[in-house]
């Protein structure tokens, strides 16, 4: 979740940050631009002064021109500035350099046809840092009797202007840098600080649903509605567990209070039978319902203990375990008919070893029951990068998808299989076994014929292995 809500926590705040960032650039130029044309304006100003009583009739002895030539060219000389003034008929009354006239075109000649109607330049076009052959045209009327007699212009280089904008930007720049870390820096905090619940809740969640009923949400920071969440979900998870721990408990009991009433009931079908003559097929199926029914009270008392133990993870050598299994069930097998083969390498994973070897004797049973004699059953142990996993494939009739999808259901068994012995309890059992250490049972065909059960564990200790104290009461 904070992979997905960060990048839009970012691009919400430089959107921010360019939509300041870039009216405050235009800004920043428009305002160094300002000071340059009002400084500008302020020469041309003083030299409209000078040149205001600067008679256009006189030639080169007039003081006040000479006055004036000589100002215009010192200012060009100290700051590389053209500047001139110029009667209306572009005839030029001092400049500096002599030679420069206004062209006909561009920004100096739009600057002097507004001075000739008796406005000063105030809005020239806007010069930025990548026109580097730009120029400041600033112009302003002479006025001799309320008349524009002449005009002053000014030319100015703007390679000064463009540098203190580029300054004025690059600090910009390194202040929306700094705020834009700033800014990163604090999502990463807020997200933290926000989902940090919602990671400890999930975990959590996790845990209950793979069977460790007694996880709890610890106490944590974050806003007051996920604090809410957090206590809620742990009453939500009391009340759970404690209806789950009355449920083992009532199958518990009952499994158990009811053995000893089945145990009497079928020592007195035993002695009935004494009276009766001998293979009488009433009592013969009387007892073989009775043996069943003592052996769904003893899977089910099985069940109940599965489903409340704890597992003990440790590292175990999967292998050698299952090469043991294997081993203790080829006697059953070989009664049968079948033949029971295991490749078992040695490889270790993460499992309880009790509950692994149970849930290998609930699977390998299955597989021999169904299989019919003269077909094999193989076990074999198949390592990968995260897992363990053990394969018992059986060459007996298989099952359907639709059988596919309910086997390891409680009680269930195939409508095709109903005679032989079984209460339907013991993939069940060897589900819950291994879903409480971290591992798992699937189910698949076996070509061309009969069923694929496959056993996992895990290869790496569990995170709750390693530390759960956060997360447990």
């Amino acid at each position: 979740m904070r992979t997905r809500l960060l990048p839009l926590l970012i691009v919400l705040m430089a959107g921010v940050l360019l939509a300041l960032g870039f009216p405050l650039a235009a800004s920043l130029a428009a305002s160094e631009q300002q000071r340059v044309i009002v400084d500008r304006l302020d020469d041309a100003a003083r030299f409209a002064a000078l040149a205001q009583y600067v008679d256009k009739r006189s030639f080169g002895n007039d003081e006040r021109l000479v006055t004036l030539g000589g100002e215009l060219a010192s200012y060009h000389d100290v700051y590389g500035i053209r500047a001139g003034s110029f009667y209306r008929d572009n005839r030029s009354m001092a400049a500096a350099p002599e030679d420069w006239v206004v062209p006909y075109d561009g920004e100096a000649r739009r600057a002097f046809n507004e001075a000739l109607l008796g406005r000063r330049s105030h809005d020239p076009p806007q010069v930025w840092p990548w026109q580097p052959h730009a120029r400041l045209a600033i112009a302003s009327p002479v006025v001799r009797d309320g008349d524009v007699v002449a005009v002053v212009v000014t030319d100015s280089p703007t390679g000064q202007l463009r540098s203190r904008i580029l300054r004025g930007w690059l600090l910009i720049f390194a202040g929306e840098a700094a705020a834009m870390l700033l800014a990163v820096g604090a999502a990463f905090r807020l997200t933290g600080w926000v989902l940090r619940p919602v990671r400890v809740l999930d975990t959590v969640t996790h845990d209950i649903a793979t069977g460790r009923m007694n996880s709890r949400v610890a106490a944590a920071g974050g806003p007051p509605e996920l604090r809410r969440l957090a206590h809620s979900f742990n009453e939500m998870a009391d009340h759970v567990e404690e209806a789950l721990e009355q449920q083992r408990a009532f199958v518990a009991d009952a499994s158990h209070q009811l053995r000893n009433p089945l145990a009497a009931l079928l020592l007195r079908i035993e002695l009935l039978a004494l009276e009766l003559p001998e293979g009488n097929e009433e009592i013969a199926s009387v007892r073989t319902e009775g043996k069943r029914l003592a052996q769904v009270l003893d899977d089910l008392l099985d069940l109940a203990l599965a489903e409340h133990a704890a597992a003990e993870l440790r590292l175990t050598d999967v292998g050698a375990l299952t090469a043991e299994r294997v081993a203790s069930w080829r006697p059953v097998a070989e009664d049968k008919g079948v033949v029971l083969e295991g490749e078992c390498g040695a490889v270790t994973a993460w499992a309880d070893p009790v509950a692994l070897s149970s849930a290998l004797d609930a699977v390998i049973d299955n597989a021999l029951k169904f299989t019919p004699a003269g077909e094999e059953v193989t076990v074999t142990v198949v390592p990968d990068r995260t897992s363990v996993a053990v394969v018992v494939a059986d060459r007996g009739p298989g099952l359907t998808e639709e059988e596919l999808g309910r086997v390891g259901d409680r009680f269930w068994r195939s409508g095709r299989h109903q005679n032989v012995k079984g209460s339907g309890l013991g993939l069940s059992i060897a589900r819950v076994l291994l879903t409480a250490g971290g591992g798992g049972v699937a189910f698949a065909p076996n070509a061309p014929h009969g069923l694929r059960v496959t056993v996992t564990v895990p290869r790496h200790a569990p995170a709750d292995a390693r530390d759960r104290g956060p997360t447990e009461r």
